[in-house]
C-alpha cells in the first residue's frame, strides 16, 4: 500500500514543481522590448546575408 501512496506523493510533488517554474517572466517591460529588438536585428542581419549569398549565386550562375 505504501508504494501506491509514495507514487501519488511523487506525482503531486512533480506537478507542484512544474507549476512553480511554468510561465514566469523575470524581465520588465523595457527589458523584454529590448530583447525583442535585439533578436529582430539579429534575424534581419541573417536575412540580409542570406539574400546577398543568394544574389551572388544567381549572378555567378549566369556568367
Amino acid at each position: 500500500m505504501t508504494r501506491g501512496n509514495q507514487r501519488d506523493n511523487d506525482r503531486a510533488k512533480a506537478q507542484k514543481k512544474a507549476n512553480a517554474t511554468k510561465g514566469k517572466n523575470t524581465q520588465t517591460g523595457s527589458q523584454f522590448q529590448k530583447s525583442k529588438e535585439d533578436a529582430a536585428s539579429i534575424m534581419r542581419e541573417k536575412q540580409r546575408k542570406a539574400d546577398e549569398k543568394k544574389a551572388a549565386e544567381t549572378a555567378g550562375g549566369k556568367k
